[in-house]
């Protein structure tokens, strides 16, 4: 296979450092005859061989250390300010999106396999922290665009990021060190040191430390939150026997304990009725409003008088004014106000082998590597705080009842209260006011397990807490060997296969409120009196999607040839198969089942017979068992023409694949299907790579087309993460340029486009308006479950209002003109409506559907989410030349993100605006490099930049999580190196 030196690394390697030497910058400005423009070659590893990076066909950009500094690209993050058609955000669930051409992880669950693979060296990553962690002693970070389902890992259908480590160099001592300082008592240092251990031995010894103030100020007690407190280590050893072997051994650990926040902030157009809790027109700065959410419509006056319980006992009305009713939202993305200060855990391990063995004019590689990842999460659920006053009465009833029984209602001599009936509150206002109804408010704390407040398990608190929890723990391993030829002839080749298992121990979600204890409480002990049980409550107090144990396991084998047709035509051909095995144990729950007070895990309770996990299955289950495969053959073809050494232009077609998966169990119920297809990806590609003027100017043109099936999207139905699938067209282009006027001056300059678009007829119902834009509708807040359904047909509203007059509730009502919502919407209870429509009484009013979740509307022609139509930016950056071997770097980078999406709904609400970030540094740098003082400032203009959306649920609100990039910061560096 031929290799051919040409020019830098690609968009990004552009700030490679050059040799300091003495020269007049004014005479050599339009110098193109200066050889060392043309003196740099990148190596990348994207066709699993190394190979100069304008050699590749492949949409690959690279960044060696130098181009990592001088731009400061710290983390993944940062890739998207300088590649064309690339974005990333975090999400909601302690993860991340890298999104390439419109393809990012649409898809959210345990099982989901991620549409961008991550690797480092060449092994694949499962639920890595490399997007928490910062780099740090890298020879480079490689970015694959485009389907590589031949050669990486498990398949990537959007693309790949390959993070390759510094190795050890043999027979050099040599050392580093670098110390940063900024804003917000941001303290950074990384360090390197390489030590030779005789001719054939070397160990390198690597790490970083980050410790700074949060970036979001916390009104509620006026400190500093979203903090960061974190290291790593690696270690590596290079053995080398002889010329053809080569042993590398690697250990890396990473470990955070912050107050990190995962969601930037909240935002909601209120909805004044209640029943929709946030309105689908805009993302203003307020909260949701509380009668929406599931904790307020349980603990409600009208569901406890259709319970036939005491309302007096009620937290309130959902008619009334809500909890957040006069609830100041900060009109700033870095204000909140939170009575819970967010706990944020997470700490990596890796270990890595890699074996290089020549055997002839062949190469063996084996690679192997085993992780552990564990990550932990809380944070307020709501970022804001609850007003409790108007608890008052219902927790005066709870002390009353608790000290005295329930009332008989009847005249002496008859006794006053139900003999015995106060054992059955007692136990309640014990866990929940412990220091009666004016004291502190207890609510069930969230370790690994089900005991909340009612096992003595909680966190009490002046107001009225409500928190979430995101945990996982983690255990891969892959295997992987190569052979590769490198023949003198025409025809080359590679072989490969690779095996990969990955456990998931422990992954919940828990949603946790004071609310949900009381009404668990309050609606089980009610059951549990009626049904002469003992004390009980509903199990679980809290809201928790449990799965107790995953596994994956995969395999795939592959190959290539690699044809040169002529001395400038070449062929390369491709194919694998994939198998990939699923099986998964989860279980969702919340007031499923009575638990006696007192009696510990909830599922050794008497009564969890009742329990039932897996409605597709006979009988009651405690767990949902799943087990699924997939299979698939990818492959890809690509004609490689060289115009000359410095010009060459390729046409390619690949299909890429991604495995499907096993959405979790609901409570309560609704009709999804149990598991998700795999994608599949055709994706074409022409493009060409050039150097002009001696290497003083570089241009790269990329087109693509993608027919994508299949593609795997989550929407949120009975407060879980399901998943299904669409198909989706995306085309798009990427012209990437780096011009060298002269050895000192380095200007990079990228532009994109992108048209990713839903295709064919998708009909899905729309969390945000569950009526779709029908006028006849009317949207209905399920006062059992805090859930939402669509109740259609011309006679729907005077539907509604009759059954709800024989419930004792209010009819349907108008939402605000400007809040995007044609229907109408009403509280009521879905299950009760459907059974009415078969009343004759109601014939008269024609036909009446109740549709949960809601009317399904057509998506064709909907922008994928994290698909910006345009990108730009910019780099420049000129190195002044001193006489006495010093020298000055300023630069300057500025990137355009433009519109886009965080919903596949689109509309105003879910529009995520352009944004622009500037980022500017300049390095002094001492005589042969030895030392150097750097003065930075990143994101100049201290933009909120939004990267992100999610949308909860229907009992939640309705409302917008956003994710953002950071302020403004600035700081100085120094280094040093021997």
């Amino acid at each position: 296979m031929r290799v051919r030196a040409t020019l830098l690394a690609g968009i990004c390697a552009s700030a490679i450092a050059f040799p300091a030497q003495a020269q007049d910058t004014d005479e050599d400005f339009a110098d193109f005859d200066d050889p060392r423009l043309s003196s740099n070659v990148i190596i990348v590893t994207a066709q699993r061989q190394n190979q100069s990076l304008q050699e590749v066909p492949i949409a690959v950009s690279a960044f060696d250390s130098e181009a990592l500094e001088a731009q400061q690209i710290e983390n993944a993050s940062d890739l998207q300010l300088t590649l064309p058609n690339v974005s990333f955000t975090k999400s909601n669930f302690t993860s991340a999106s890298f999104t390439i051409r419109g393809i990012g992880d649409l898809c959210v669950g345990v099982t989901c396999d991620s549409a961008t693979a991550i690797h480092t060296n060449g092994s694949p990553l499962f639920g890595t922290r490399l997007f928490e962690t910062e780099y740090f002693d890298l020879e480079r970070v490689e970015v694959l665009r485009g389907p590589q389902g031949t050669l990486f890992g498990r398949n990537a259908t959007s693309g790949v990021v390959n993070v390759v480590t510094a190795k050890p160099e043999l027979g050099t001592f040599a050392a580093s060190g670098e110390f940063e300082y900024g804003n917000y008592n941001s303290i950074k240092a990384k360090g390197m040191v390489n030590v030779p251990l005789g001719d054939t031995l070397a160990f390198r010894a690597a790490g970083f430390y980050l410790n700074r103030d949060g970036y979001t100020t916390n009104l509620y007690d006026n400190s500093d939150i979203d903090g960061r407190d974190m290291y790593a280590l690696r270690g590596s050893l290079r053995f080398e026997p002889t010329a053809t072997t080569t042993l590398d051994l690697m250990a890396f650990y990473f470990r955070e304990n912050d107050d990190r926040l995962r969601i930037q902030k909240q935002l909601c157009q209120r909805d004044p009725t209640g029943v929709l809790g946030c309105l689908n027109n805009r993302r203003d700065f307020d909260s949701t409003n509380a009668n929406s959410t599931l904790a307020t419509v349980l603990t409600s006056q009208e569901l406890f008088r259709i319970q036939g319980i005491p309302d007096a006992l009620a937290l309130g009305s959902v008619y009334g004014p809500d909890g957040y009713a006069n609830f100041d939202e900060p009109d700033d993305v870095r204000t909140v106000n939170t009575a819970f200060t967010p706990e944020y855990f997470a700490d990596e391990l890796q270990l890595q082998a890699h074996l290089d063995q020549a055997i002839g004019a062949m190469n063996l590689s084996l690679t192997g590597i085993y992780q552990e990842t564990t990550v932990d999460s809380r944070q307020d659920y709501n970022l804001g705080v609850l007003d409790r006053t108007g608890y008052a009465t219902g927790l005066n009833t709870l002390a009353f009842f608790a000290a005295n029984g329930l009332p008989t209602g009847l005249a002496p001599p008859a006794p006053a209260f139900v003999p015995g009936s106060s054992a059955y509150f007692a136990p309640i206002a014990d866990a929940l006011i412990p220091n009666g109804p004016g004291g502190q408010l207890c609510t069930s704390d969230n370790d690994d397990g089900n005991l909340g407040a009612f096992e003595g398990n909680s966190l009490c608190a002046d107001v009225p807490l409500a928190f979430d929890r995101s945990v996982q723990y983690q255990t891969s391993w892959s295997g992987e060997a190569i052979l590769s030829s490198d023949f003198d002839g025409p025809f080359n080749f590679l072989l490969g296969g690779i095996y990969a298992e990955t456990d998931v121990s422990e992954n919940s979600y828990y949603v946790n409120g004071f609310g949900l204890d009381y009404a668990t409480a309050i609606l089980g002990t009610f059951s549990a009196f009626g049904a002469g049980a003992p004390p009980s409550y509903l199990a679980t107090s809290m809201y928790r999607n449990n799965t107790t144990d995953f596994k994956l396991k995969s395999f795939g084998i592959f190959g290539e040839v690699y044809f040169d047709i002529t001395d400038r035509l070449t062929f390369t051909g491709g194919l694998r198969y994939n198998d990939d095995s699923k099986s998964v144990s989860a279980r969702t729950t919340l007031a499923n089942f009575l638990n006696p007070f007192g009696n510990g895990d909830p599922f050794t309770s008497p009564f969890v017979g009742s329990f039932d996990a897996d409605a597709g299955v006979p009988g009651n289950q405690l767990l949902q068992e799943r087990e699924v495969s997939f299979d698939a053959i990818t492959g890809r073809a690509v004609l490689d023409y060289e115009f000359s050494p410095d010009s060459n232009i390729y046409f390619s077609f690949s299909r890429g694949y991604k495995s499907g998966g096993i959405n979790p169990p609901l409570s309560p119920v609704f009709a999804v299907s149990e598991s998700f297809g795999s994608e599949q990806i055709d994706a074409f590609e022409i493009g060409s790579k050039n150097t002009f003027l001696n290497g003083a100017a570089q241009v790269n043109l990329t087109g693509f087309y993608y027919k994508y099936k299949d593609l795997q999207l989550s929407r949120i139905v009975a407060r879980t993460s399901v998943n299904d699938t669409i198909d989706a067209n995306i085309w798009g282009l990427e012209l990437e340029t780096i011009l060298r006027p002269s050895y000192n001056w380095l200007i990079n300059m990228n532009l994109s486009y992108l048209n990713a678009k839903v295709s064919g007829d998708q009909f899905f119902s729309n969390p945000r308006d569950p009526g779709g834009g029908d006028p006849d509708a009317v949207i209905i807040k399920d006062l059992s479950n805090g859930s939402l359904c669509a109740v259609t047909g011309a006679g729907a509203n005077a539907f509604v209002g009759a059954v709800n007059g024989g419930l004792g509730l209010q009819g349907p009502t108008a939402f605000p003109s400007d809040g995007g919502i044609a229907s109408t919407g009403a509280f009521s209870i879905c299950s009760v409506l459907d059974a009415q429509t078969a009343n004759p009484a109601f014939a008269a009013l024609g036909p009446i559907n109740v549709l949960s979740p809601g009317v399904e509307v057509n998506l064709k022609g909907n922008r994928l989410p994290q698909a910006p139509e345009y990108k730009a930016s910019i780099g420049v950056q000129y190195t002044a030349e001193f006489d006495n071997g010093m020298s000055l770097v300023p630069r300057f980078d500025l990137a355009y993100t433009g519109e886009q999406f965080g919903n596949v709904f689109n509309g105003n609400v879910n529009r995520i605006e352009p944004f622009v970030q500037a980022n500017a540094s300049i390095q002094f740098n001492g005589a042969d490099d030895r030392w150097f003082v750097r003065g930075f400032v990143q994101n100049i203009f201290d933009s909120n930049s939004v990267t992100g959306l999610y949308v909860t649920d229907a009992s939640s609100g309705n409302f917008t999580n956003i994710f953002t990039l950071d302020p403004r910061r600035y700081g100085i560096a120094v280094g040093a190196k021997f």
